[in-house]
This record gives structure tokens, C-alpha cells and sequence, in this order.
């Protein structure tokens, strides 16, 4: 009887032990991971410099830096059509029609320029001859058929909206958006070279 009782005694001990070790080793601030082990090598933590610190190191002896030539932000404010849902893409592809104008000048040089981006970043899908028969079609490897761009539903819409497209992506979700890929300039140079196919 002494034997159990003293067996009873042990075991409420012993867990009442390792409840106090599980609770001591909970950490209560979610943003501070504990003990780290390689913390004094720079392992886990990194010593970095301030955006707006000087730097001994980096151009003009600052560290932050302009964005390297063609790069495209992923927050530019250049573009004011963000939508969340269809229902508010529907209605700003509209707007976009309406509100936004190319300014990029039709030229020879311009038209070019476009056929070029857009073969880096259109042709896979609709093909070189923009009829929708590009490769990722072709090869199976994209089950719907990407849509002409030299047929009339393209062809009518307004600058604008082609341009909203290629920055936001399609309606139905199969064109992605290559907003964040192509500069604001670029896109509007693909909608020149595809204004100049239908000619």
C-alpha cells in the first residue's frame, strides 16, 4: 500500500516536473525565436545597413539605390487600375478603355520594339503571328487556346484595354498578368504592334 502510494506520489511529481520544463521553455514574444546557436557568426541575424545610411561601399555613397535601368516596380503607382475581384476587373478593363491613352507614338522604331517584347513575352501563347497558336498550345502543355489578337474582339477594343489586359491579365484568368515583367512603356509598345498586324 505504501509502495502504491508512494508510486502515486512519484508519478504526480514527475509530471507536474515536466509540465514546469514545457512551460519554461515556451517562448511568449512570437517574434523572437529563443536561444539561437550560430547568433554570434551572423548565421541567423544579419548585420544590415539602413536604406538611408551612408555606405562606403555602394555608388554615390549612399545605400539606397535607384532601380537598375528596365526594371519594373512591383508597387509602381504609374498604373491606377488594381482590381480584387472580376466584377471590379470587368469594370476597370471599361475604365481603362476609356481613360488611358497610348503615349507612345506609332513609329517604325516603336512598332519594333513592341514585335520584339512581344516575342519574349507573348509569343509562347498566342504565336508568332498572333492568331493564338504558340507553343504552350501547340505542345499541350496549356489546355484552352489563347485568343487571336489580330480577330475583330481584339482588334476593337480600346488601347486602354489591351493594355489593362497585359498588365492585369484576362478576364477568364487564363492570360496571368505580366504587369510586374513588361515596363508601362514596353506594354504600350505590344499595343502598337498589334494595332500595326491588323494593317
Amino acid at each position: 500500500m505504501r509502495n502504491t502510494k508512494n508510486m502515486k506520489y512519484r508519478s504526480i511529481f514527475l509530471i507536474l516536473s515536466l509540465l514546469m520544463v514545457v512551460l519554461s521553455s515556451c517562448e511568449r514574444d512570437k517574434n523572437n525565436p529563443g536561444y539561437a546557436y550560430m547568433a554570434d557568426h551572423d548565421m541567423y541575424f544579419t548585420k544590415y545597413d539602413k536604406a538611408y545610411n551612408p555606405s562606403n561601399v555602394l555608388p554615390n555613397g549612399q545605400v539606397n539605390q535607384p532601380a537598375p535601368e528596365g526594371a519594373v516596380g512591383r508597387n509602381d503607382s504609374y498604373f491606377p487600375f488594381n482590381p480584387k475581384s472580376v466584377v471590379e476587373k470587368v469594370g476597370d478593363q471599361a475604365k481603362a478603355g476609356t481613360e488611358l491613352v497610348n503615349p507612345i507614338k506609332p513609329n517604325d522604331e516603336n512598332i519594333a520594339e513592341g514585335k520584339r517584347q512581344y516575342n519574349i513575352f507573348c509569343a509562347d501563347c498566342h504565336g508568332f503571328d498572333a492568331k493564338g497558336n504558340g507553343y504552350l498550345y501547340t505542345s499541350k502543355l496549356f489546355p484552352a487556346k489563347p485568343r487571336d489578337l489580330t480577330g475583330s474582339y481584339v482588334q476593337n477594343m480600346p488601347d486602354g484595354s489591351i493594355y489593362f489586359i497585359i498588365t492585369e491579365g484576362s478576364l477568364s484568368g487564363l492570360m496571368g498578368p505580366h504587369g510586374t515583367q513588361v515596363t508601362p512603356d514596353n506594354r504600350w509598345k505590344i499595343v502598337n504592334y498589334l494595332r500595326s498586324i491588323k494593317k
